[in-house]
This record gives structure tokens, sequence and C-alpha cells, in this order.
């Protein structure tokens, strides 16, 4: 196991455990790690990843199971794992969770579904699943991502249901939060649900959540001070790594290649390309199909199909054909040496799954420096009773 220098740690005012081993962090429902990337990117230590969908965890030992001190990497329904025995591979007895990630899948809460559609969607019922990890690693804190159609009034029991868990557990439960990754320099419109708990012994003081974005829409009279104008996904189409075995895109039939070659360069759709299907006749819907990515802005949200044009403005923004999977991978702010598995198909959908890197980044740093915060507060307590006695 890693360790920090304990003499030179102690020197510099950190706890007693934090001068042994960095602060630990779990994932569920990892796919490809991009939480796990983030979390690392903020000085945490990944101990376990759970993730279901067999190209996602190859991908994640590709990338994120280099070196000493691998994540164990656990492949499988979540659902069907016992919490208990899971610990028990990951930590040793009495070793502390600091950080537990994940976001239950969202296609339950999908704003695209219609009416109903979803409320009774057996994914939904894996927030209980979730928290049965929560209770059973008792994690400092945890950091819950989903999509806003969660916060709908027909998804309420759930949202009811994580409350009545947090208080059980002993959690105070902030309120879902809706961000928009743009506001912290991702360089893509992208808004997504977070949940953050913390355990009652959590010194909250003084502490404020969401953090301050860094970011902001770019105005007449420019952004708000102390703020940068959002990002446009302009350096995404430079040039890919020489070999990059991701710099890949679909093959498309002669009359798709037509189409895309009448739409405007950085904007259109299906109207400019001059494809219009029965399904889009008599309603102006699905209007971004086949419009190609505007430089000059943030993109747009990726989807799990966001290498298939047909599915949303996924058109390079000047040549004819959908954006490639390194690009798509690119405006997630997944470095250009983190390789998808899988083949092209399945790296959109893993793609598209993630947490932006920069996001996840920004939201698990701010949680870090809370926990680093409260360590120092009582290791601070134990030396002065220590000095008192």
């Amino acid at each position: 196991m890693p360790r920090l220098n304990a003499a030179s740690s102690a020197s510099r005012g950190v706890p007693d455990r934090m001068a042994r081993e960095s602060m630990n962090c779990i994932d569920l429902f990892a796919g490809a790690g991009g939480l796990s990337l983030a979390a690392r990117r903020s000085g945490l230590r990944v101990r376990l990843a759970v993730e279901r969908d067999r190209s996602a965890v190859a991908t994640y030992r590709a990338n994120l199971c280099r070196g000493d001190d691998p994540p164990v990497v656990l492949e499988g329904d979540i659902a069907a794992m016992r919490a208990s025995e899971v610990r028990n591979l990951a930590f040793e007895p009495g070793e502390v969770c600091d950080l537990l990630l994940g976001g239950p899948p969202c296609q339950g809460f999908s704003t695209h579904r219609l009416n109903d559609s979803g409320v009774g969607d057996e994914r939904n019922e894996l927030v209980n699943v979730y928290f049965a990890f929560v209770r059973q690693f008792r994690p400092r804190a945890f950091l819950m991502e989903n999509v806003p159609g969660m916060l709908w009034p027909r998804h309420a029991r759930h949202l009811d249901a994580m409350r009545d868990h947090a208080r059980e557990a002993g959690y105070n439960l902030y309120e879902p939060v809706v961000i928009d990754a743009r506001d912290f320099g991702v360089p893509q419109r992208r808004k997504r649900v977070i949940i953050l708990g913390l355990d009652g012994s959590v010194d909250r003081d003084g502490f404020t959540w969401p953090p301050e974005p860094t970011h902001a829409r770019p105005a007449v009279d420019g952004v708000p001070a102390g703020r940068l104008p959002w990002v446009n996904c302009r350096a995404v189409f430079a040039e890919a790594p020489i070999g990059d075995p991701n710099d890949v895109h679909l093959t498309h039939r002669a009359d798709l290649v037509a189409a895309f070659a009448r739409t405007p360069a950085d904007g259109g759709s299906r109207v400019d390309s001059g494809r219009v299907l029965n399904c889009h006749r008599g309603h102006d819907g699905h209007s971004d199909v086949y419009g190609r990515i505007d430089r000059r802005q943030p993109a747009p949200t990726m989807t799990t199909a966001c290498i298939n044009p047909s599915k949303g403005r996924f058109v390079h923004p000047t040549l004819n054909h959908g954006i490639t999977a390194r690009q798509a991978a690119r405006i997630q702010t997944f470095p250009d040496d983190y390789v998808f598995h899988g083949g092209l198909m399945a790296a959109g959908r893993q793609i598209g799954n993630a947490v932006p890197v920069t996001l996840g980044t920004a939201l698990i740093g701010h949680v870090v420096a809370l926990l680093n915060a409260t360590g120092l507060t009582k290791a601070v307590a134990r030396r002065d009773q220590r000095v008192a006695a």
C-alpha cells in the first residue's frame, strides 16, 4: 500500500490517518471511469470500481489499473452483489472510505421519455442498491450524478426514498442541484443533477454546496467578475494522435454524405441537409439531427449515440461525416491517452454515459477540501487533548 512520508506529513499538520495514506474512494456504476479519473486528479486513492458493461470494464482496466496499487474492479450486476462481501474485497478491517461515487443508470429518468414512461423502470430501483453500499461502506461523503429528469414530479418517490435512506443512515443530504458543465470549463452544454450527502460527523460549518462556477455565458458587457467565458469546442477538432484507435467515425452511405455536404459549416439541421424522413414530417421536433457542431460554441450534450448523426447534432463542423470517438471523448474532457475499448458503438455509449472529467474534478475537489479541513480540525483536537492530559 503506498504511504505518504509520515514525518514530513505530520510536520505540516496533516491528521494521523492521512499521514499514513491518501483518502480512499470507491466508484459504483463506474462506467468507463470518468469519475474515477477525476477522483485521482483530486488526490484520492480509488480502491474499488463496480460496473456491469463488459466493454466499459475493459476500458476502465486498461486506463486505470496500470501500475502499482490498482483498484479492485468487479464486473457484474451490482444488485446481485452483497455490499458486505464487496467491502471485504477492497478494504482491510478498520479502514475508512472517505468518498463514495457513482450515478445509477439514468435511462429510467430520461427527459426524452413521455407521459409516465420510466416510472416503473427497474433501473430506478438501483437507488436502493446504492444506499445499501452507503450503509455498508459508511463513507464520510457520497456524491451521486443523474439526469435532470429524475427531478420530474413522476419520480418524486425516488427522491423521497433517497432522503429517507440518508436520514436513517445518519447523513445530511443536500437538495439536488442542476449543474451545467459549461459553468465549470467543459466545452459542452450538459446539465446534470448532483446530490451530495455528508456523514453527520463531518463539520459543515462554512461549507457551501455546490461550488461556485468558474465560467459563465459571455454577455455584451462581459462575463461576471472572477469568471471565465464558456469554453468553445474548437480545440476538440484538432488532429488526433497518430495511431489513435478512437480516431474513427461511422461509415456513411452516399446519400448521407451528400446530405452532410449540403449542410452549412458550423450549423445547419435536417432541413438544410434536405434529408427529411417520413417520421420528421408534420412536426418540428428533431431539428438538430444531421446538423453540424458549431466550433464557436460549447458542443451539444454527448449522448450514448453521440457518434451517430441521425441521433442529434453530431456531424463534424466541416467534414462530411459524424464526429469521431476521440472528438466525443475530448468534448467530455477525457485526455487523448484514454483509450475506449469494445469498438466504435461501445466507445460512443461509454463516452456518452460518462461524467465530464473536468466537471467531476471540480465537484470532487470541492468535497475533498471539506474532508481535508474536517480531518485537520479533528487531528488538532486530538493533539490538544493529548497535550492537556
